[in-house]
């Protein structure tokens, strides 16, 4: 009788090597550090931490928290350098004292539990790379970090795991919760900052963007100290190496339209505009998913696989297929993986100097051309203000479309004063001699609610045509109120799309929009006008 074949016994072991006693943490539970992504999703699934779908991504939930907490982010006050940060309601300080009763709690409650570890680089420019460690409660938050951070080839070269030494340490407590009285917070939820000791403390919170964004804010501190530009943008090259960058905030369009089949991605959210070009701070993309089809977008339909993490979508409990239409969790439903999940990306990360820069705006007003050029004292007086709108229903109480200013289309990241980013923006356009255009995706023919969202084909022909060269023979016309400069024509978007007054029914009505918006712009660009050239301050609207 023929002997019956036996499967491998299969072991997770810790990693004996890592000793967290360096990190503080006495006595934890089993340590998984580095573990393959087959691993982490084991243990995931083994620990209830989330569910498969039929294509094979990680789903997780995140309770409470379906977002950033911006309220709940501070920073060591007192360990930085004088006149260093920018303080007011986006950096908050805290005393090292209090930080530190805060940190023994977070050190103390990893004892006896379970840590995952990921050690992985920040920055695809070798010489401003950065070692960054994530120690967390969760083999998913481990997945997703693995996802986001640039992945040293450890199993390829063991060395490199043994001599890796953090130059940044996130320590993620997530089911820890801060005593407000005792440790200085407003709630239970903590994100804090020591920038000089490159120590960041997560708690309260299992929204995993809190890690990716700690990350980013630390090297917006870090690297302007170097003359590199950080920004809050993704990138893309064509075929004749050519590349862009898209600036913007949350649900304009930057993971959207940087993903084009037609050209090769570097990266869809943080990189550095360094002397020798552009690189990607990441190794991964973290793509919001909501109304995601595979018609319109794809190359992130494709990239949503095992090995990638979803956030908070819903999936069907007998099929386990996504429902990317479903918003009854959040509208910040996001999918986490790796950038080579994109067919045609870039796997150096990096880039030449940007021929073009692109604004993306979504002006719930109806009034913003979907296409203006700008000259380089609109681009700063852009980029300072960060405009974009929140439409009726994204969050509680907005029942009408509100302006939303975020400087240099990423406030909430920002440890220095906006205008020391906007200095670098001036020294690399005054160098390089970029094209920025300013992109609205949002409404047209009337604000939200009697216009209609600008079709995704419409904005995609714009973008390409911009890129391309396309709009070289076209002539151009300042918008009377905003006095950018819009286009006559543009292949392949119907001419009336391009000049908001024509679209709307009503001119009276547009009118009086567009000088609202414009107040709007004029009230927030006064908090940076004793700082900012004079160009620059009448380069923006005029009511």
């Amino acid at each position: 009788m023929p002997r019956r074949s036996r499967a491998p016994t299969l072991s997770l072991p810790p990693a004996a090597e890592l000793d967290l006693r360096a990190h503080g943490i006495e006595q934890p539970g089993r340590v998984y550090a580095n573990l393959a992504p087959a691993a982490l999703i084991e243990l995931a699934l083994q620990r209830n931490e989330g569910w498969l779908t039929n294509t094979g991504a990680l789903v997780a939930y995140t309770g409470s928290r379906t977002g950033r907490s911006p309220k709940d982010r501070y920073v060591v006050g007192d360990a930085a350098k004088p006149g260093d940060i920018w303080w007011g309601p986006v950096n908050r300080p805290i005393e090292s004292a209090r930080f530190e009763r805060l940190h023994v709690k977070v050190l103390d409650h990893f004892r006896d539990r379970d840590v995952f570890v990921t050690d992985g680089w920040a920055c695809a420019g070798p010489r401003h790379r950065l070692n960054v460690r994530l120690i967390a409660e969760k083999a998913w938050h481990a997945l997703f970090t693995q996802c986001l951070l640039l992945r040293p080839p450890f199993a390829q070269d063991p060395s490199l795991r043994a001599s890796f030494q953090p130059d940044l340490t996130i320590l993620n407590a997530c089911e820890m919760h801060a005593d407000p009285a005792a440790d200085g917070t407003r709630g239970g939820i903590f994100i804090v900052l020591d920038l000089a000791r490159r120590l960041v403390l997560i708690g309260g919170t299992h929204y995993a963007g809190e890690i990716k964004k700690s990350v980013f804010a630390v090297l917006n501190y870090l690297l302007p100290q170097r003359g590199v530009f950080p920004m809050h943008c993704s990138a893309n090259s064509g075929a004749a190496g050519d590349t862009a960058l898209f600036f913007g905030l949350s649900g304009t369009g930057k993971t959207t339209l940087s993903a084009d089949p037609e050209r090769r991605l570097i990266g869809d959210d943080e990189h550095g505009w360094a002397d020798d070009g552009i690189f990607n701070f990441e190794g991964g993309c973290y793509a919001k998913t909501i109304r995601l089809s595979r018609e319109s977008e794809p190359q992130i339909w494709n990239a949503l696989r095992f090995g990638s993490v979803l956030e908070n979508v819903v999936i069907d409990p007998a099929t386990r297929q996504a429902d990317y239409d479903d918003a009854s969790i959040t509208e910040n439903t996001r999918a986490a993986y790796p950038v080579e999940f994109i067919d045609n990306c870039e796997l150096s990360g990096r880039g030449g100097h940007p021929a073009n820069i692109v604004f993306l705006t979504c002006d719930a007003f109806g009034v913003l051309p979907p296409l203006s050029r700008l000259t380089p004292e609109q681009a700063l007086y852009h980029f300072l203000s960060g405009y974009t709108a929140k439409v009726a229903g994204t969050e509680a109480g907005v029942t009408e479309p509100q302006a939303t200013f975020s400087t240099c289309f990423a406030a909430p990241f920002l440890p220095l004063h906006p205008a020391r980013y906007a200095e670098l923006l001036a020294q690399k356009l005054r160098q390089h001699g970029s094209q920025v255009w300013l992109v609205n995706t949002g409404w047209t023919g009337g604000p939200y609610g009697v216009g209609s969202r600008i079709r995704l084909g419409y904005t995609r022909a714009m973008v390409r045509a911009a890129l391309s060269g396309g709009l070289v023979p076209v002539r151009f016309a300042p918008d009377p109120i905003f006095g950018v400069l819009v286009p006559e024509s543009c292949p392949g978007v119907p001419p009336e799309l391009l000049r908001p007054r024509a679209s709307w029914q009503n001119p009276a009505d547009y009118e009086a929009r567009a000088r609202q918006l414009a107040t709007l712009f004029q009230n927030n660009f006064q908090q940076y006008a004793a700082q900012a050239p004079g160009a620059v301050r009448q380069a923006g609207p005029r009511v």
